[in-house]
């Protein structure tokens, strides 16, 4: 995620038809392939333009990629609210989330794969996720959350939690056709998990 998302955030900060078509048509076909995987062609037909229109709007596949990632950088961060105060409900929710719309984790991880190297996946959304950083800081100091795990830690193992049988797991994905018992379940599992993971240490009074 090598863009800034505050400068093209939100689904609707791009209101040419033309190019809200494209960017539609491009976010499904990069979700699904990738980006060496991804064919213009297919995009530009599924959008109803031609190519020279693309490569004079994003000037490259790549570009056009740039374009859609911007577009749901600030989406994948926030597709539920930080709670927190509830990080178990918080997991749970980013579990729904995946499940409901599995294309912004695959964006992620195509942008892993294919474009970013080791390091911080959100580097250049520093500014935002600082505040979630504070947050739980907060919650450490005050005696809520373990305060010997970095608070970026904390956060990156909440999501990495609720991403156990997400979209892109490497041992079972779920999809929103499984039945609501097992999602509940998942739920149950990744509240418990969380909740126990994070939890300011007991001491042995005796």
């Amino acid at each position: 995620m090598s863009t800034n998302w505050f400068v093209y955030s939100g689904r609707m900060s791009e209101k040419h038809p033309t190019k809200r078509r494209l960017l539609d048509a491009a976010t499904a076909e990069f979700a699904a392939y990738g980006i060496a995987g991804a064919r213009v062609d297919r995009i530009a037909a599924a959008a109803g333009v031609n190519k020279a229109q693309m490569y004079a709007y994003y000037g490259s596949k790549d570009g056009l990629f740039d374009a859609v990632f911007r577009e749901h950088n600030e989406e994948i961060l926030d597709v539920v609210p930080f709670t927190v105060d509830d990080l178990p409900g918080y997991a749970a929710r980013l579990y729904d989330a995946y499940v409901n719309d599995p294309k912004l984790v695959r964006l992620a991880t195509w942008n892993r794969l294919e474009r970013i190297p080791p390091g911080d996946l959100l580097a250049d959304m520093a500014v935002h996720t600082a505040k979630k950083y504070e947050a739980i800081a907060k919650a450490q100091r005050a005696g809520q959350l373990d305060p010997a795990i970095n608070p970026a830690d904390i956060y990156s193992l909440v999501i990495a939690l609720s991403l156990t049988w997400g979209p892109s797991s490497v041992t079972y994905a779920v999809s929103h056709k499984d039945s609501e018992a097992d999602h509940a379940y998942r739920r149950a599992v990744l509240g418990k998990v969380v909740a126990r993971a994070f939890a300011y240490p007991i001491r042995d009074e005796t």
